[in-house]
């Protein structure tokens, strides 16, 4: 099972339960997810036909130890969805959908003892069917105020597209008669591959959401393509024509087939000794390697593997512009689908900026990801689960974060409150802190290079490739601060950075930023559109802490990754930062320098 947001796992008896049951959790306002981890096949997208299956599982409500005064408001819901990532909001919203999910695809039968008019809730005890959405198109009443183990089974007819859903108390036979039963068509609401389990929230009150057993198996049926009578003719005319030459006909065919033997000997042979000669040049690089290929045994899914440019290609079907997430002069990166249905970003690089030729930048890269895989156990840090490599390009494959990038939230999906944004421009210091720690460095720190994980805490990843012997230089640790100066300005202030050119005339967050601190109004750089609930004072004190990573190597004021933490946690002061803007500031384009002998 995978968990999300506030699931568990009891330890005593192995009960799914949301929330966590703990003492210390504040068990009001809460929204947990269990999955089962594997993608299961619902969908066949030739014939256009949904699986049959059906599932029993057990619960219980009850409320937490620490208040017994249980008012329902809350509820359970089985669940089919496309994804493994996403969590749902709490109360009403029983956890299935949140702000985020536009055309979100999804199917639950939803256990609800709250009441909520405004979802259609007809009353505080009811079971019904929802299609990509909170507001149930069918509900029936059923008894769940009671502590009691109920059981409900529920039967999908692929074929039929009918649902029938049956609601007991636990070790009862089934019922003769569902308590629900209607013609559904859940096709438009299936990919191929989807994802099943369970997602429970709760409101103002304590109540607690047990799933004590489960079971869940499904049918499909597979199509033969039988061929059509036509064809069958036409292959035995073939046959009979065929078989039906002359002695002459029969002995050119003979020399024909003997030439065609000989030319297909020839290429052949000199298809070996092509490969033989490419093995032998390439023998001496792929030793250097620190990672093996396909041909060794296969490592455990936690370490990065040599992807198939195949896989590559169909995952992302055919790098589709349907399925691009973002494009810089770096490269693109895609979404794309694995076969097992699990979902991944994947990184394809511009020739300009990695040059599938160049053997040093090859083995810069592949040791780079060594590094960065022996540290991706950082919450902080998405983990690289693969590369490809081929004459004609290089290819990286993350973890796929459904909620995007940050870019994405800043300056474009609503508004990021102050304490949100707060807590990601600490998060994104401790990450780079720790990674400096370990003698490594990011190298393309910018907005669209954080992800947003289910819980939206900050995730870096999109990793710049910077490499260097020993320790990374001085000056690729600049960069890094550099870039975290600039993102923490962008946060605040809710505006993109913007790349200067000769003609351009428009002010960058940057000089906009140091302007407002020569003036003594630094209040005006904060997003207005957060309104009044910012803490004015701390957001300053953040402007002042990315301003001061910004500076110069000259002015002797530019401050670790490592010292920042220390800012941030109200240990140390934020230095004095120069009375105006210095004659100096570092690049703003670092891409010259992503690789250093």
């Amino acid at each position: 099972m995978k968990l999300l947001g506030s699931a568990s796992i009891s330890q005593d008896n192995g009960f799914i339960q949301i929330p966590d049951p703990s003492p210390t959790v504040n068990h009001a306002y809460q929204a947990g997810r269990a999955i089962y981890s594997s993608p299961i096949r619902l969908f066949d997208p030739l014939t256009i036909t949904p699986a049959s299956f059906q599932t029993t599982f057990s619960f219980q409500f009850t409320t937490a130890a620490t208040n017994k005064s249980y008012s329902g408001n809350g509820g359970l819901a089985f669940l089919i969805v496309p994804e493994e990532f996403t969590l749902g909001r709490p109360g009403p919203w029983l956890g299935i959908l949140n702000d985020a999910c536009e055309h979100y695809k999804v199917f639950a039968v939803e256990f609800d003892n709250s009441h909520d008019p405004k979802f259609g809730d007809p009353n505080d005890h009811h079971v019904g069917v929802n299609l990509g959405s909170v507001v149930s198109f069918k509900t029936a009443n059923a008894s769940l105020h009671d502590d009691s183990i109920h059981r409900a089974w529920i039967t999908y007819d692929g074929h039929r597209k009918w649902i029938d859903i049956y609601f007991g108390v636990d070790g009862d036979p089934v019922p003769s008669q569902p308590i629900l039963s209607t013609p559904l068509n859940l096709s438009p609401f299936l990919k191929e591959y989807m994802f099943v389990g369970f997602s429970a929230s709760t409101g103002d009150s304590p109540q607690l959401h047990n799933i004590l057993s489960w079971n869940f198996s499904s049918t499909i049926q597979a199509f033969l393509n039988v061929p059509l009578k036509h064809i069958c003719h036409r292959n035995v005319a073939h046959q009979v024509s065929k078989y039906s030459s002359t002695i002459n006909h029969t002995s050119r065919n003979s020399f024909m087939i003997f030439m065609c033997v000989v030319a297909l000997c020839t290429m052949t042979f000199l298809n070996f000794y092509c490969s033989c000669t490419k093995r032998s040049e390439t023998t001496e690089s792929s030793m250097a390697f620190s990672f093996p290929d396909k041909k060794q045994r296969p490592h455990p899914p936690s370490r990065p593997r040599r992807f198939a440019i195949i896989e590559l290609y169909m995952a992302t079907k055919r790098f589709s512009k349907m399925e691009v997430l973002a494009r810089e002069s770096r490269g693109v990166l895609y979404r794309g689908t694995l076969p097992n249905g699990c979902h991944v970003a994947v990184k394809r690089f511009s020739n300009e900026f990695l040059d599938p030729s160049n053997l040093k930048r090859t083995r810069v890269l592949l040791k780079r990801i060594s590094s960065i895989t022996q540290v991706c156990c950082h919450p902080g840090l998405a983990p690289i689960r693969g590369w490809c490599f081929d004459d004609r390009m290089t290819i990286l494959v993350y973890d796929y974060y459904q909620n995007g990038s940050l870019d994405r939230w800043l300056f474009g999906l609503g508004v990021l409150p102050w304490s949100r944004r707060f807590k990601l421009i600490k998060d994104i210091g401790e990450t780079l802190s720790f990674l400096h720690s370990k003698e490594l460095t990011h190298g393309n720190v910018k907005s669209s290079s954080v992800f947003l994980d289910i819980n939206y805490n900050a995730v870096l990843g999109d990793y710049g490739f910077v490499f260097f012997q020993g320790k990374p230089s001085k000056k690729a640790v600049v960069l890094d601060v550099f870039g975290f100066g600039m993102l923490v300005l962008e946060i605040v202030a809710g505006k993109r950075t913007i790349e200067r050119e000769e003609e351009e005339e428009e002010m960058g967050v940057l000089e906009f930023a140091w302007s407002m601190h020569e003036k003594g109004e630094m209040v005006k750089v904060v997003d207005e559109r957060m309104g009044r609930n910012v803490n004015s004072e701390e957001a300053i004190r953040v402007l002042e802490i990315g301003l001061s990573c910004s500076l110069s190597e000259i002015n002797n004021g530019r401050p670790s990754m490592a010292d920042v933490v220390q800012f941030f946690n109200m240990m140390n002061p934020v230095r004095i930062l120069p009375s105006s803007r210095p004659a100096q500031l570092l690049p703003q384009n670092t891409d010259s320098s992503i690789f250093s002998p």
